[in-house]
């Protein structure tokens, strides 16, 4: 029945077969009601109407109609524990609560908890959605119950190129993947390798402050988010394989292209995702394709990198340069270890992806607050001046000793958490926890978002104050549960280390070495600090500022 039901949707998508193309009977007719152009070819004579249109689409609505009754008659008769479902709020057929998102889910669902309590079902198609926006809720599933939940629902656009097979945030928990955790934590992110690495970090914001002040100099404002997005990869890209993919060459700019055009089709809601049993294999919005385009083009740099790499290694006065590529390609030519190409190109694409949109995100979010709170960005400056001193560089050394930087970076991820509704977790059992059942299948959502603005957890949950966590011994590494920004457990954002050493790293040195400023009539009051939903939580408008050497 299913597969008839996907027929008869693609049959009214499509042209059909069997007819021949006239190339001289092409025409187009603008539909005033719909207010769309609608371009189709002639066929014989024979033309689809809107009301063919409008037929087929009743047709399937019919169709989802029968399918959402006979879920859900299946559910209710499955032992009686439809009745020991978390609550939630009233569905309507076949959508469920799939209009009750809106644009910011994690706003809305953090909304709809305030009236059906912290573990809450939702119904977003087929599927049964179970929402944690506590900080007891998120230790449940992150923790004390972590294995149990520990595999991915993995939303179809990350099915491009098999992503969700290969890459780490989405293929299950397996050897595979404990194996890629394993080379992660103990040659990108161990403390000893980012120790080894501080070098490298600091030349490239050096060359962030050099660009700020060449902009300070002409009075330019700065573009926050590409700055930081620009020093970010070019760290990155020199950690991996020593090459700036953010100067101003083509790659860097298909780069930027690139992860502009993945970023965008994050933020977009796709029908496949809530329908996937009937919709899911048509990609009628054509997110998939179009991340296949996108990491194919990451892939094919890849490749271009690791064929370069790979002839150099065959020369005999080849010297190794340690770097992190060389190290894939040590341990992938070890028989011990289960690492191919594939592998490699999958994981690159995830740690440059991932690490370049939370930390340029992230760090527009710590500048925005600054600028609009500016007494905070006056105790920071003083805070710097009095213990690094003026004249004197900003090294990461001397981060620890600064209390309220730390402070303010903490507070920013605790309001713009990078990833507001964290990677989504599946039920592999039917499973009990607080006298609610959790069924096979269902979709687990922790709102981070929602955990960090509780009101029952935090005083004045909505306001920017730093000063909540000096003295405070609450951080973001995962075992304060209120403040999970990059996650927790098994499952816990392994680039964590870097992320932070990069955002203390850059914030201490421009706020060091330059006053800020917003653009000319932008006042604090009137900055916009809306934000935009997404896999990464951005700035709807993008922040800009004009530097002041200080």
């Amino acid at each position: 029945m299913l597969n008839l039901g996907c027929l008869v949707f693609q049959a009214a998508w499509q042209e059909p077969a069997l007819l021949s193309l006239d190339e001289h009977t092409r025409y187009s007719r603008v539909d005033a009601e719909l207010n769309i152009v609608i371009k189709r070819k002639d066929y014989n004579g024979i033309r689809t109407s809107k009301m063919d249109l409008l037929s087929w689409l009743s047709c399937l609505l019919f169709f989802l109609v029968l399918v959402q009754a006979f879920h859900s008659i299946t559910r209710i008769t499955r032992k009686g524990r439809a009745d020991k479902l978390p609550p939630g709020p009233a569905t309507i057929p076949v959508f469920g609560n799939l209009f009750q998102l809106g644009e910011k889910p994690h706003t809305s669902l953090a909304t709809l908890a305030k009236t059906h309590g912290d573990i809450m079902t939702l119904k977003l198609d087929l599927t049964t959605t179970i929402v944690f926006s506590s900080a007891t809720m998120a230790k449940e599933i992150l923790q004390k119950h972590d294995a149990a939940f520990s595999k991915r629902t993995v939303p179809d656009a990350f099915r491009a190129l098999q992503h969700d097979e290969f890459g780490m945030p989405w293929m299950p928990v397996s050897t595979t993947w404990r194996n890629l955790r394993k080379i992660s934590n103990l040659h990108i992110f161990a403390s000893q390798k980012l120790d080894a690495n501080q070098y490298l970090r600091r030349s490239k914001v050096e060359e962030l402050v050099a660009d700020v002040h060449d902009s300070c100099r002409v009075g330019k404002a700065i573009d926050i988010g590409q700055a930081a997005f620009k020093t970010t990869l070019n760290f990155l890209s020199n950690t991996f394989f020593p090459i700036d993919l953010a100067d101003s060459s083509d790659t860097a700019q298909e780069f930027r292209d690139i992860v502009q055009g993945i970023k965008e089709e994050l933020g977009k809601l796709n029908f496949g995702d809530y329908f996937p049993i009937i919709l899911r294999n048509l990609d009628l919005q054509g997110m998939r394709r179009r991340m296949t385009v996108h990491f194919g083009k990451l892939m094919n740099l890849f490749d271009r990198v690791i064929d370069k790499r790979l002839q150099l290694r065959k020369t005999n006065d080849y010297i190794s340069t340690n770097d992190f590529l060389d190290t894939l390609l040590n341990i992938s030519e070890d028989k011990n270890e289960e690492l191919d190409r594939n592998l490699i190109k999958h994981l690159l694409l995830d740690l440059f992806t991932a690490g370049t949109e939370t930390t340029s995100s992230t760090f527009e979010w710590v500048m925005a607050e600054l600028l609009h709170t500016p007494k905070v960005l006056q105790e920071a400056q003083r805070e710097l001046k009095q213990i690094i001193g003026a004249g004197n560089s900003v090294e990461e050394s001397g981060i620890a000793c600064l209390p309220y930087l730390q402070a303010i970076v903490k507070e920013t991820l605790r309001l713009h958490p990078p990833v507001p509704l964290l990677l989504p977790q599946k039920t592999e059992v039917d499973y009990e926890i607080h006298n609610f059942i959790l069924p096979k299948g269902a979709q687990l959502l922790v709102n981070t978002w929602a955990v960090s603005r509780d009101p029952n957890f935090w005083e004045e949950p909505d306001l920017f104050l730093p000063e909540r966590f000096i003295g405070s011994e609450m951080d973001v590494r995962g075992r304060d549960f209120g403040l999970i920004p990059f996650g927790g457990g098994r499952r816990i954002c392994p680039g964590l280390p870097l992320a932070l050493k990069m955002l203390h790293l850059m914030l201490g040195r421009l706020l060091h070495s330059f006053d800020w400023e917003l653009e000319d009539g932008v006042t604090p009051e009137s900055l916009n600090m809306e934000d935009k939903y997404g896999l990464v939580l951005h700035k709807a408008q993008p922040l800009k500022a004009i530097a002041i050497s200080l």
